[in-house]
């Protein structure tokens, strides 16, 4: 299909159009509790300004859906496929990450110009025809992109406001909640067992194929590790004991004088931490959040355990929905699946390049958005990041 309209777009849209708008309104949602000075701000290079991700997810559509798709599309500015380009070096240079918060301009205002012209090419395209599959996919593939960056949005944020010195949050309540639960144990039987995805639903490239590897017999710690379990790792000198530490963790430990998980705060002599409502008392039983793996990995040697597996972790899944809050760290490195394949053209570029010197996260967080987790979904994280977030579970040695 090769739609072709007038760019004076005014109708109504049809269901095909609703799924998209409800993405897209959600990602205006979640940027609606900032201000227009938080939007531009990138204190870290991980960090990307608010204002960069609503520019970055409608470039996706642009780039990917109408400049193919649309005759006599005419894309918004000729500058936004450099300054809003992420990682794809097939459609050319991009804005380096660390400086995505130089760019003062364009203005917020035109960033939403920006949106809301896709968002009525876009509305018209889905309004044209029949798709085909392949179309099908790259419009799904362009609507968990940007749920994936609606989870960054908000971790994004949540670092940005935590630099401030006037404290001060961007929603009513913490995400995190505290567990009320007593520990127990889930087993897992010894066994060939089946992971990933089928295909069936809509996955990303990196849960396929679906395929059999042998499970060893394994006990899983039901409750993620709490904040006052992770205390006694502290007050134990967990921070100062090399021998706990992986070698790289060590380094890194001891090169950013890591003392202590992200957002937790040493104030008159006692513990606070930051979240998304801003600073709030520290509270023993809610889980430990912001760990990279290096403390996740450093923690779970003191405490005589070990991480999951992805696999261990896929397989129990099901029986954690309801209690799940936190990415958690695992002791898998990302990795393909055998018989892995990449999807064509640009699209390609989305996870496979990125199979070296990371770790595999499991589980879905708070941040996540609403029926985009899928139990064969892989996060995957450089093993020094803490501004997701990332928590741990422990398995028994």
């Amino acid at each position: 299909m090769k739609a072709r309209y007038e760019q004076n777009i005014d109708s109504d849209q049809k269901p095909g159009s609703v799924t998209f708008q409800k993405v897209r309104n959600r990602t205006e949602e979640i940027c609606s509790q900032l201000a227009a000075e938080d939007a531009v701000a990138q204190p870290i290079e991980d960090v990307s300004p608010p204002k960069w991700h609503l520019g970055h997810t409608t470039w996706f559509f642009e780039n990917f859906v109408l400049k193919p798709d649309v005759e006599d599309y005419r894309e918004f500015h000729p500058s936004y496929n450099f300054l809003f380009n992420s990682y794809y070096n097939s459609q050319g240079d991009r804005v380096n990450r660390g400086h995505r918060g130089a760019q003062t301009r364009p203005r917020l205002r035109e960033v939403r110009e920006y949106r809301k012209y896709v968002d009525l090419h876009m509305a018209r395209y889905l309004e044209s025809g029949s798709l085909t599959k392949k179309q099908e996919r790259t419009l799904s593939v362009g609507l968990n992109h940007e749920e994936q960056h609606q989870e960054l949005l908000i971790t994004d944020s949540k670092y940005i406001l935590s630099q401030n010195h006037v404290d001060s949050g961007f929603l009513s309540a913490p995400l995190i909640q505290p567990i009320q639960k007593e520990q127990a144990l889930i087993s897992i039987e010894e066994g060939l067992v089946e992971i990933g995805a089928s295909g069936d639903g809509f996955c990303f490239d990196n849960e396929c194929p679906m395929h059999k590897v042998y499970q060893a017999a394994a006990n899983i710690y039901r409750r993620p590790v709490l904040q006052g379990e992770y205390l006694e790792f502290i007050n134990d000198g967990g921070y100062e004991d090399p021998l706990l530490w992986l070698s790289d963790g060590w380094a890194w430990r001891q090169e950013n004088n890591v003392r202590h998980p992200l957002y937790w705060r040493w104030e008159k002599d006692q513990w606070s931490e930051y979240s998304c409502a801003g600073t709030i008392p520290w509270r023993a039983n809610a889980p430990v959040a912001h760990l990279s793996y290096y403390e996740a990995e450093a923690y779970a040697q003191w405490a005589g355990a070990r991480l999951c597996t992805e696999v261990e972790r896929e397989l129990i899944d099901d029986e954690l929905r309801t209690d799940q809050q936190l990415w958690e760290w695992t002791s898998s490195p990302y990795t393909p699946y055998p018989g892995f394949a990449p999807w064509e053209g640009a699209l390609g570029e989305y996870n496979g390049k990125f199979m070296v010197n990371q770790m595999v996260l499991r589980g879905g967080s708070v941040a996540t958005s609403p029926g985009h987790y899928r139990p064969s979904y892989r996060n995957f994280f450089h093993p020094d990041k803490q501004w997701q977030f990332t928590g741990l579970r422990l398995a028994k040695k």
